[in-house]
């Protein structure tokens, strides 16, 4: 019981120091999603970030016909707006718990877990690691290491854990980034779909008109980009080839997000959060396991043996103590010995044929 009232850290010793019990550190607690290093998911989608707003306010959107190009600059605006500031907000926020935050320093390395002393990291409201108490909701997450309240998930693409502090937050970055680049798509198809139909439609910019009286001529494959600030010359094979690109990319970008949303807005619907469904699957696929043929659980086969043995052997007990009683009520001769004859003796004969009940005589004759 000594266990629960220590902290319990793995120790060995240091180089150049004889003791055993030294501590080992290990990497400190991670702040934010800013805390060093930075995840590979999380450089890949601010860059897609940049890139969409690049095209989408630089080059696509400027080529709609009024009063649709101040549409879409609007409600893009917005989407991307809203999206960058949640998105930084989920980022920055720690999401912590409120012990963890009053205590923890975020500059000291925590130290390692000892699975062999201690089974869990968390275990009766304590965590052994952050050394505070904790909620019945909070988990230790081994990435930030450290006590999250809440906790949701890890999320590869904030670099930080989203939790009770953060989630809101991170659920509106979720929609609104689903909202834009579904305006994007929309957009990139109106585009190439008037390039071939109606192409005189998608110059409808002053710049257009300008280019046309200095130079008088217009031809069909010269288009404008980044305008109405920096105009820029380009071709019209350039211009659907990067809308081809675009468009693939938001595609792939729009399935990412929609599957997530829907997932958290089922999330929402069954009133748990993506811990608690993770744990739920593990143990329908652990119990799927135990009731396949091949892959029952031993130790409930054993049991089952077990309780089939006892009751062949009651069952075996009991005929045999019913002909002994039948036997000792039957008439003696001078010849007979009643002695051999008495209850206990068949009794006792009756419990040496069940030690082994399988290979017993009378289990075989009958």
């Amino acid at each position: 019981m000594n266990c629960f009232s220590q902290r319990l850290w793995r120790t060995s010793p240091i180089q150049g120091s004889s003791s055993k019990n030294e501590l080992v550190s290990s990497k400190p607690a991670r702040m934010n999603g800013w805390s060093w290093p930075p995840q590979i998911f999380q450089v890949i989608g601010w860059l897609m970030f940049c890139y969409l707003a690049i095209v989408s306010f630089g080059i696509y959107i400027p080529l709609l016909p009024l009063p649709w190009n101040y549409v879409l600059y609007s409600l893009t605006g917005i989407t991307f707006t809203v999206h960058f500031l949640t998105h930084i907000a989920a980022v920055t926020i720690d999401p912590a718990d409120a012990s963890v935050r009053a205590k923890q320093s975020y500059s000291r390395p925590m130290p390692l877990f000892d699975r062999t002393k201690q089974q869990h990291v968390i275990q009766d409201l304590h965590c052994y690691l952050c050394d505070v108490k904790v909620g019945p909701k909070v988990k230790h997450c081994g990435v930030c290491n450290k006590c999250v309240e809440d906790f949701d998930h890890h999320c590869k693409w904030l670099n930080t854990c989203v939790g009770g502090r953060n989630y809101w937050y991170f659920f509106v970055a979720l929609s609104s980034a689903t909202l834009g680049v579904l305006l994007l798509v929309v957009v990139l198809l109106f585009v190439s779909i008037q390039h071939y139909l109606d192409p005189n439609s998608l110059r409808t910019a002053p710049q257009y008109g300008k280019i046309c009286f200095s130079t008088g001529l217009l031809g069909n494959g010269t288009w404008l980009v980044f305008l109405p600030l920096t105009p820029i010359k380009t071709s019209s094979s350039g211009l659907l080839i990067l809308a081809f690109i675009t468009v693939m990319l938001s595609i792939t970008c729009l399935l990412l997000l929609c599957h997530l949303l829907g997932f958290h807005f089922y999330l929402f619907y069954k009133g748990i959060s993506t811990f608690d469904y993770v744990k739920m699957q593990r143990q329908k696929e652990t119990r799927r396991r135990d009731i396949e043929p091949g892959n029952a659980n031993p130790v409930k086969n054993n049991k089952k043996v077990r309780q089939v043995r006892y009751v062949i052997c009651l069952s075996l007990i009991m005929e045999n103590f019913k002909k002994s009683a039948a036997r000792e009520n039957s008439f003696h001769y001078g010849t007979e010995n009643p002695k051999e004859n008495t209850p206990s003796m068949y009794l006792i004969t009756s419990i040496n044929i069940t030690v082994t009940p399988y290979f017993s005589p009378l289990q075989k004759s009958r």
